[in-house]
């Protein structure tokens, strides 16, 4: 049978099934979308060889940006032989139409590939890194940003992004920390849920629409050593109230993939884990969508010493759940052998076939496989003006002012400023990393640029002072000299973009090279002068020093695109600063893991004698950090007042409101975020001394009054106890609404059966 006549009848199945669906729903019960889909992937199968169906398993790199070992290059002939399913590190309209034309045009079924690419906090038009996002503590604004991503991706042939990375993060070490949400579980689950939503919107069939991936299953952030791709070990209890739930919040957001991560858990490699997949994601979860390795992972189950060679890791991989394999070239060399050696059921493969066919039902492909492949949509969508002023706020709600004696901020136009540092000019790291197809070093705001817009070129003194990194000097006494002739000293500083990230994890969380030295330098030589030291970092940094030397600190994260205009809107107070940290910065690296909802010991500091013996503490420094989880300062100042509870006691049926009310006391209009904390004094299984369970960001003139109430609900004091049970235990809880997670509990009600 031809190619020609194969094609023509399964686009003929298709229209059948698509006549015969839509003639049911006006006679019968109208049947939802899902199982139309299903039936047309069936129709499909059919027609299927063992050797197509294993070819939608697999998947190559192009070489639009190089994310780990090149495996095989020679993907064209293996899309001609219908081998490929989907490519990442592909893009552009022109580019995704090419590829898309051998798998449509060249093989037996026409089958359409998926283009995926990391869409991490931007396509083209890069917002704040994700840490960044979520210190803005807006899920509207984090949506929002996706939302803006998905358009520009979607409008350069990509159909499916590698984010959002919901992993809780609690090393500052690790590199990947700039990638996720935290330190948090609650607030990491109300991030994974906007970004599902920003990326996938209503509707997958939209143009504008691309499929999102929960990464990286599970426990990546808790890597021993704050070591990328390193060991983790953690109790199931530990697992299952922590590093779980910002997954599961995905799921319930509709994520359609899944990825795996890729540290061992307690001995077994998660891309190897059928407790992982089979048990929880499938059985537990119900979950529909596939499941696709990260780079080359099915290769590194040899490396782990959990298989023997590459085609025995391969059978653990399609037994343990997972549909799709990243850059190992291994189903397409070992699966059908597997099979005709009883090693794996083809069932699985069926089942792996099917929901990646169904992804690219829901896309749309089938009915048009060129239609994210659209140049003039690409040239008109993407870096849209108003895509840019997205941009530009998200980065200034970003922004964490973490200093601000004597009110050194904001900035006057009309003061001379001595601005020093190597970012003040940059606009190369300023997008951070996981830049996508941002224009590194092109089109980027430099907070030089940011600053022009506020004050004449004459008001604004610059010098580089020194670099990133090296023990290079010779520009300290010319950074001096801006100091001295300066009404304010404004240095710029902080990481490399390459130092964090994936495979950039640090043992040293200083200022990196002689930055420090320069600032020191500077407060030598000019004491009586104020200093703004504004940071550009993907992770928490120790900070101890900086923070006796200068007199501000504005905590910017990468900003991104528009970061220089962003910023400069912060330094500037036309945005009143409203960031939150989502992470502890720590005193120092001894202190790693340090994180603000951490357990009790039986011999608590007391707070009266911090210093006493033969209790939980150090000799050498206190246990609190430098600046704590919530912490954000504004131009203007929040009273709380008037914590109320609807009941103090409550039972097992009931839903608790608790209010407080909230007063801008200072000068400016301003936001601030309003945090929730509760105390589960005693249970089966020992609490936190704190946990996040609510917040609402709200904007107050100066003077204002507002009273905000939130919801507790039994569902929210759910945990899994000693026996890995999900359920509520009767007792007494702490509860508390502040700024920040440093405060002491006044409140408290009981939980009742």
């Amino acid at each position: 049978m031809t190619n020609r006549i194969l094609s023509l009848l399964l686009i003929i199945v298709t229209f059948l099934i698509t006549i015969s669906c839509s003639n049911s729903e006006n006679t019968a019960v109208k049947k939802n979308k899902s199982t139309v889909f299903d039936q047309k992937v069936d129709s499909i199968m059919q027609l299927m060889t063992l050797q197509e169906k294993i070819g939608q398993t697999v998947m190559f790199s192009g070489s639009g940006a190089v994310t780990g070992p090149t495996v095989n290059t020679n993907f064209r002939k293996f899309i001609k032989e219908a081998s490929v399913g989907a490519m990442l590190n592909v893009y552009s309209a022109k580019g995704t139409r090419e590829l898309q034309k051998l798998a449509v045009e060249e093989t037996r079924l026409g089958i359409p590939l998926l283009f995926g690419y990391d869409v991490i906090h931007g396509f083209k038009t890069i917002f704040p890194i994700n840490l960044g996002l979520a210190a803005s503590w807006d899920m509207a604004n984090v949506e929002k940003g996706s939302r803006i991503a998905a358009e520009e991706a979607s409008a350069a042939g990509i159909h499916w992004t590698f984010a959002p990375m919901v992993d809780v993060g609690r090393d500052p070490r690790w590199g990947r920390i700039s990638e996720g949400a935290g330190e948090d579980v609650y607030l990491g689950s109300k991030m994974a849920k906007a970004y599902v939503k920003g990326f996938q919107g209503e509707d997958l069939s939209k143009t504008n629409t691309i499929l999102a991936c929960a990464k990286h299953f599970v426990g990546y952030g808790a890597a021993q050593a704050g070591r990328d791709y390193h060991t983790v070990n953690m109790g199931e209890g530990e697992l299952r109230n922590v590093y779980l739930p910002p997954f599961k919040a995905a799921i319930d957001e509709g994520v359609e993939t899944f990825m795996t991560a890729f540290n061992e858990l307690n001995g077994v490699p998660a891309t190897g884990s059928k407790f992982l997949y089979r048990d929880i994601l499938r059985d537990e979860w119900n979950f529909s969508g596939f499941v696709v390795t990260d780079y080359t992972a099915i290769n590194e189950l040899v490396m782990h010493g959990f298989a023997k060679d590459n085609k025995d890791a391969t059978r653990i991989a399609i037994n343990a759940g997972i549909d799709m394999d990243m850059m190992s070239d291994a189903n397409r060399l070992y699966l059908a052998e597997l099979v005709k050696e009883g090693k794996v059921d083809i069932a699985l493969i069926d089942d792996a076939c099917r929901r990646i066919l169904l992804s690219k039902y829901k896309l749309g492909l089938f009915d048009d496989p060129y239609k994210y492949a659209d140049e003039q949509r690409e040239k008109e969508v993407v870096s849209k003006p108003a895509f840019l002023e997205a941009a530009r706020h998200s980065a200034a709600i970003s922004s964490v002012l973490l200093k601000n004696n004597d009110k050194s901020l904001p900035l006057s136009s009309d003061k001379k400023i001595g601005l020093i540092g190597p970012l003040a000019k940059d606009k190369e790291n300023i997008i951070g990393n996981w830049a996508a197809a941002g224009d590194r070093g092109g089109e980027a705001i430099s907070i030089f640029e940011g600053i022009q817009e506020y004050t004449k070129d004459a008001n604004i003194l610059y010098v580089k002072g020194c670099e990133i990194e090296g023990d290079d000097e010779s520009g300290f006494q010319a950074a001096i000299n801006v100091a001295r002739t300066s009404d304010i000293v404004v240095m710029v500083m902080g990481e490399d973009y390459d130092m964090s990230g994936e495979a950039a994890s640090r043992t040293n969380i200083n200022l990196p090279g002689k930055q420090t030295k320069l600032i020191e330098s500077i407060r030598k030589a000019v004491p009586n002068k104020k200093i703004v030291l504004v940071l550009m970092n993907g992770r928490p940094l120790d900070l101890s020093a900086e923070d006796l030397l200068a007199d501000a600190i504005l905590e910017t994260w990468f900003p991104g695109t528009m970061g220089g205009n962003g910023v400069a809107d912060v330094l500037f107070g036309k945005y009143n600063p409203s960031g939150k940290l989502t992470v502890t910065f720590p005193r120092n690296i001894g202190q790693i893991p340090i994180y603000y909802n951490m357990k009790n010991t039986g011999r608590p500091i007391p707070k009266n004698n911090p210093k006493e013996d033969y209790k939980s503490n150090y000799l050498d420094v206190e246990n609190s950090p430098l600046y704590v989880f919530g912490h954000g300062l504004s131009y203007t100042t929040f009273k709380y007042s008037n914590v109320e509870l609807s009941s103090e006691t409550i039972s097992f049926s009931d839903t608790l409101i608790a209010s407080v009310t909230i007063t801008n006391t200072g000068d400016y209009d301003g936001h601030e975020v309003l945090q929730l904390y509760i105390h589960d004094r005693f249970a089966s299984a020992t609490r936190p001394v704190k946990e996040l369970k609510g917040f609402e960001k709200v904007f107050l003139k100066k003077g204002e009054s507002k009273t905000v109430s939130f919801e507790i609900k039994v569902e929210d004091l759910k945990f899994y106890n000693s026996e890995m049970i999900f359920g509520i235990e009767a007792g007494v809880f702490d509860i508390g609404i502040e700024g920040t997670s440093d405060f002491e509990f006044k409140k408290t009600f009981t939980l009742t059966e």
